[in-house]
């Protein structure tokens, strides 16, 4: 059901005149009336202290010799791309050498570039694809960096703005998927056709070397270039959870990887490991949805099925990750989403734990040089634990190298697991972090794409809410990641009201155990998180004091017509599709507003630069509602991209604006 007769189609048109007038009315509107006062500043400077903050962690990525880090501040807004020995990385003060300043290039060529991130080039380390965002959308700009002179390369390896796909071959060649013209990007706005392109000629006459189908999300192709393993891969994902995957031969044959296609596969040297998000049947043996299992990668391609589980997922238990060193594999699971670590030694697969995970808090691996050694940077955290950067080696020592230091007040403060039981009975995790006062409470969650929320330390809303006498709850809902892919297909598609069914049984808890008191409690979501509030807002308005809804999806109607939103049909549905739009319409929230109905107070929160999730969700529902006598706020910010905000000043602002109002509306 793509709906043409909505009477406020008009501020879909991102920059257009007349929406960007609306938009600053409203957002003249919502300033006015929460920056106005002590409060507000001191939240907004608090906040900015921990974003500024000079002794935050700075988080390596290993790439050769050097450690590499990008780093915002307030001399720094957009930031800097920096890097360090690691020898001079543990100490307390490490000498940084600066590759690129954003600030600087931006001044430099009148441009609002946000950095997006660089692809290196293995095994020299001496080049790399830089992309570049103008105002934080997912669209980026590439061009080719030299290392070595710290500046981009003249007549390298660059693209104009698009959402490109781009990664080293080789010195001369790179694979590219991007924005050549008609016909070559999918439904969703991504690479359908990939190519190998050579160093100084024309990207539209490089090589195809694999094209997608106009409906799939996107296509890929990629090296592995592990010494002495180097392969390519290239493939197409036909919706967000799917994919068919080829190893590319030197012949341009194309050998495909026989595994079921909703499952995801990775190669480390001999080693190909299949994770399947629904149960697989090979012979007479059964491998669970959410297992992960190996086998050898060369026998595996020629018909072998010699397989070995190496993780087997229960009713407490799920797989969160992996990641390779040069001789190891390493799990992080969760148990009751409080994280463990396990090493594993292939071949025999034995296995052991990884030290370093808090009791009730979470921990991952964030970086490794599997080609090089089998070193580790390991980051935990809990609410009330500030991080801990921990390096160590598989069958060695480990080592505290970076302590970021507490910055909000915890005495008093507790953290409690409890479970709420959900209308068809399910047990629904959610964590409490609480002075034991029942007060305002904010209610946070997700409850999609099998992300699962974690325990971990936020300054921020430490600082904001916390520290005003706040109570902060996190619900893992169904929909979600937590309990592995049974607990997302949960609420998949025609399930999806699960989710919410979920949510609601964990504001109901809350009241019931004496957390909060009626209408005091509020709900806060982003993204799939911001359909979330929108739900609640409109089918379950009775159960919350507030409501704070950044960067949504609200109009379930033309979600699929809308930027990135085709992809997102396999979570959700087809509206075109009248067996899928008769769910669909029971939660959309722009299509269950209504006038003469009460609402609690709703923050609407987006970005015009978000070219993910369209910024006419949040627009049209605030206008909506406005229409219907409704009194919402609304503010768009117009850099961001699908984070919302392009520096910390902005990061600062956003949020202040977001605990001013919660404040105001639970007081």
């Amino acid at each position: 059901m793509t709906n043409t007769d909505d009477p406020y189609l008009w501020l879909e048109g991102v920059t257009d005149t007349d929406a960007l007038a609306w938009v600053r009315e409203r957002n003249a509107e919502t300033t006015a009336a929460l920056t106005d006062g002590a409060r507000f500043a001191a939240i907004e400077r608090e906040i900015r202290e921990v974003l500024d903050a000079d002794d935050r962690i700075p988080y390596p990525r290993r790439r050769g010799e050097y450690l590499y880090n990008f780093w915002q501040d307030a001399e720094n807004p957009r930031g800097v791309w920096r890097r360090t020995t690691p020898e001079s990385f543990r100490t307390d003060s490490p000498e940084w050498e600066v590759l690129l300043d954003v600030d600087a290039l931006g001044a430099a060529e009148g441009e609002n570039w946000v950095w997006k991130g660089a692809s290196v080039l293995r095994p020299d380390y001496h080049l790399a694809l830089v992309e570049l965002s103008r105002g934080g959308a997912d669209a980026t700009v590439v061009r080719e960096f030299d290392l070595r002179t710290r500046e981009f390369v003249t007549d390298g390896f660059v693209l104009p703005e698009a959402k490109t796909r781009i990664g080293w071959i080789d010195a001369d060649h790179v694979y590219v998927g991007t924005d050549f013209g008609e016909g070559s990007l999918t439904t969703s706005g991504y690479a359908r056709v990939m190519k190998r392109w050579r160093r100084g000629t024309p990207v539209e006459e490089a090589e195809v070397v694999f094209e997608g189908k106009p409906e799939d999300v996107s296509a890929f192709a990629y090296r592995d270039h592990t010494p002495g393993f180097v392969r390519d891969f290239v493939g197409r994902s036909p919706d967000f959870f799917t994919s068919e995957e080829f190893l590319l031969k030197p012949n341009g044959d194309l050998v495909r990887i026989e595994v079921p296609d909703d499952a995801s596969t990775s190669v480390h040297r001999e080693w190909l490991l299949i994770h399947p998000r629904t149960a697989w049947t090979v012979g007479d043996t059964t491998y669970p949805a959410g297992s992960l299992l190996a086998t050898d990668f060369d026998a595996f391609l020629a018909g072998g099925r010699e397989i070995a589980v190496v993780f087997e997922p229960d009713a407490h238990t799920s797989l969160q990750g992996w990641s390779w060193t040069r001789n190891h594999l390493i799990l992080t699971e969760l148990r009751d989403v409080k994280t463990r670590l396990e090493v594993l030694t292939p071949g025999e697969w034995t296995r052991a734990e990884l030290p370093g995970a808090p009791e009730v808090g979470s921990a991952h691996i964030i970086d490794t040089d599997p080609d090089a050694d089998d070193e580790y940077f390991l980051d935990s955290s809990g609410y009330l634990q500030p991080t801990t950067l921990i390096h160590g080696t598989v069958g060695g020592t480990a080592e505290v190298v970076k302590q970021a230091p507490a910055l909000f007040d915890t005495d008093g403060l507790t953290v409690e697991q409890h479970f709420a039981t959900s209308d068809d009975g399910t047990k629904v995790p959610y964590f409490v972090v609480s002075d034991g006062t029942p007060g305002p409470t904010l209610l946070y969650g997700y409850g999609g794409f099998e992300v699962s929320l974690t325990p971990g330390y936020n300054a921020a809303m430490g600082r904001a809410w916390l520290a005003r006498g706040g109570t902060y709850v996190v619900a893992n809902i169904r929909g979600g990641g937590e309990y592995g892919p049974d607990w997302h297909r949960a609420a998949l598609r025609e399930n999806r009201m699960r989710a919410y069914e979920d949510f609601a049984s964990v504001a109901r808890d809350l009241v019931a155990r004496g957390v909060t008191p009626p209408g005091r409690l509020a709900m806060q979501g982003g993204s799939n998180g911001g359909l979330l509030a929108g739900v609640m807002l409109t089918r379950y308005p009775e159960l919350f004091g507030a409501v704070v809804c950044q960067v949504p999806l609200l109009d379930m109607s033309r979600y699929h017509v809308l930027l990135a939103g085709a992809s997102w049909m396999a979570e959700w549905g087809d509206p075109d599709d009248p067996a899928d739009w008769s769910y669909l319409r029971e939660y959309s929230p722009y299509h269950l507003v209504q006038s003469g109905r009460e609402y609690p107070p709703v923050l609407f929160v987006t970005s015009t630069r978000d070219d993910r999730v369209h910024p006419g969700h949040a627009r049209k529902m605030a206008a909506r509602m406005r229409e219907q006598g409704h009194a919402p706020m609304y503010y768009e910010n117009i850099e961001g991209g699908h984070g919302a905000a392009a520096d910390n000043a902005q990061r600062a602002f956003m949020s202040a604006l977001a605990w001013e109002f919660l404040l105001r509306s639970l007081s």
